[in-house]
């Protein structure tokens, strides 16, 4: 998507700048200009006087709008108002989610940032108050210590010791699917692993005896055949292993252990690792290096899964059947 083509110029300038300095993949800095060119849309057609009195617009016409000619009077104008009423129409004409708004409610709010502060083209920011809408939390969905042990015993078949590296780096050490497939062999260190996450952020993961060996045997077999000379992961064409590739590989192997493939995907393998890790001791902190989560509120959502050390705390309080024995 080239938002360049369709973004007036302190869009792009706000959109290079995620890109370049801040590091963003193109994933996401495409994600915030969709967030913007809607949020630029709405307050366009406002602030227009033969049209701010109107209903809601229509689909097509709001979504054929053009944004080149948004400049930065108009960006000055907006209130905290105009804000709300444009995440009134998301929710009623657009029927976004929570989740949804509060992506554009992010995108929105680091946007004024970067014309307030970073380079001062505007002395107030309307959002810098602005609640994000409640979200309903939901937990991650995880396999159990057996059911991870179930999986990795049940690995067969041609691509054996390869399925069970994958699986076994999901399990130990909660790598992103993009993670996995952009190992590459240079990031194999003696005991430790050289992870590129989101941003092209590095960052180390050391390595247990199970992934050690898990490793070891695959580069065993690797050797053998003409392939990939960067990449860990390859295919039988001896090409660097896709993402849809690993997704496909592990409902497989789910199926093959007796599994139910329609609950759990790859991203569950990596909350599997998460929830055990933190559940045998790992402190929260430790938990959000090695996953790589650039915020801690991302990561702490683990923190609100069940814990046998605190139902067992409970069970230990001495007023723990007071009551129930009729006295």
């Amino acid at each position: 998507m080239d938002y360049r083509a369709q973004s007036p110029e302190i869009l792009r300038d706000f959109l290079a700048y995620h890109e370049t300095i801040k590091g963003h993949s193109k994933k996401t800095v495409d994600e915030y200009f969709l967030d913007l060119r809607t949020f630029l849309r709405f307050m366009k057609l406002r602030k227009n006087p033969a049209t701010k009195n109107n209903d809601a617009p229509e689909p097509s016409v709001f979504d054929e709008l053009p944004i080149k000619d948004v400049d930065l009077k108009l960006i000055e104008s907006i209130t905290l108002s105009d804000v709300y009423e444009f995440l009134t129409y998301l929710t009623r004409e657009r029927g976004l989610t929570a989740a949804s708004r509060a992506r554009k409610i992010a995108a929105i709010r680091s946007f004024y940032k970067y014309l307030t502060i970073k380079t001062k083209q505007l002395e107030n920011n309307p959002v810098i108050d602005l609640d994000p809408p409640k979200q309903k939390k939901t937990l991650p969905r995880y396999l159990t210590l057996e059911e991870s042990k179930q999986l990795l015993g049940s690995v067969s078949g041609k691509n054996r010791e390869r399925d069970y590296c994958i699986l076994t780096l999901f399990l130990n050490c909660g790598l992103r699917v993009s993670e996995l497939a952009g190992l590459n062999l240079s990031d194999i260190r003696e005991d430790s692993l050289r992870v590129l996450g989101k941003g092209d952020k590095e960052r180390v993961i050391y390595l247990n005896d199970a992934c050690a060996a898990a490793i070891n045997a695959y580069l065993q077999i690797r050797k053998n055949i003409e392939k990939d000379q960067r990449a860990l992961f390859v295919t039988a064409k001896h090409g660097r292993i896709e993402r849809s590739t690993i997704h496909r590989l592990v409902k497989k192997h789910m199926l093959i252990a007796g599994l139910d493939a329609t609950k759990y995907s790859s991203h569950k393998l990596r909350h599997t690792a998460a929830t055990l890790m933190l559940k045998n001791g790992v402190d929260v902190r430790t938990l959000q290096e090695l996953l790589g989560h650039e915020n801690l509120n991302t990561t702490q959502i683990y923190t609100h899964v069940e814990s046998e050390a605190l139902r067992q705390a409970a069970e230990r309080s001495p007023l723990s059947d007071f009551g129930t024995q009729g006295g």
